[in-house]
């Protein structure tokens, strides 16, 4: 998991919450144009990964997650701050197979078990090997939290351990011939984004990885 550092909401938003009053409508109400433009921006703050496993996503390969479910927290429904981009689209239609991330979490939420991305320090609380398994942290008062999280999450099953090993990998490729200090440099260069505001696919497991093992 990541760090999101959450930016100003759009413009459009601020300006149809103020338009609402005290109203709190349904979710299926909210105008499409406002929709995608709250959509663009939860993208580029989250550098084009998911909020969760750390995939990357696009526009139609996500969708807007409510980080405390607007089910039960309803006065939360168009709070920007509790807005986030999950893997695995909008449309109830399309099967999603396996289910995970915010689709799996669904309306589960808890206060103390559930690791925030919005939290600078929601790294700490996961450690990841080699062969891309996501693990609780050795620290004893963070690991039943980490353990929850992963799964409620699913972010443990086979297909994103598969996807995060391929994109560790990858990246070891590029250690040939490196010296351990720059091993070191390299793994920092993997947690900012590149030129056009992106961040590589599971950023947070090779960042580990290189960090722990070189």
């Amino acid at each position: 998991m990541k760090y999101i550092q959450k930016t100003q909401e759009p413009d459009s938003l601020t300006k149809w919450k103020q338009k609402l009053g005290k109203r709190t409508p349904d979710w299926k109400s909210f105008p499409q144009s406002i929709k995608n433009e709250v959509y663009q921006s939860l993208l580029q703050e989250q550098g084009f990964i998911c909020c969760y496993c750390g995939m990357s996503i696009a526009r139609k390969q996500c969708h807007i997650e409510h980080y405390r479910p607007k089910s039960v927290y309803r006065q939360l429904t168009f709070e920007y701050t509790n807005l986030i981009a999950s893997c695995q689209g909008e449309d109830e239609h399309r099967p999603r197979v396996p289910v995970h991330c915010g689709h799996k979490k669904h309306a589960w939420f808890d206060e103390e078990m559930m690791i925030s991305p919005l939290d600078p320090k929601c790294a700490d609380y996961f450690k990841y090997s080699g062969f891309g398994e996501i693990l609780p942290t050795d620290n004893p008062d963070k690991q039943i939290a980490a353990k929850t999280t992963i799964q409620k999450l699913a972010l443990g099953i086979d297909k994103l351990r598969r996807m995060r090993r391929a994109a560790i990998d990858t990246a070891l490729l590029g250690t040939d011939g490196l010296t351990d200090a720059e091993i070191q440099l390299l793994a920092q260069g993997y947690q900012k984004p590149d030129a056009d505001g992106r961040y590589i696919p599971f950023s947070a497991a090779i960042t580990y990885v290189l960090k722990q093992y070189f």
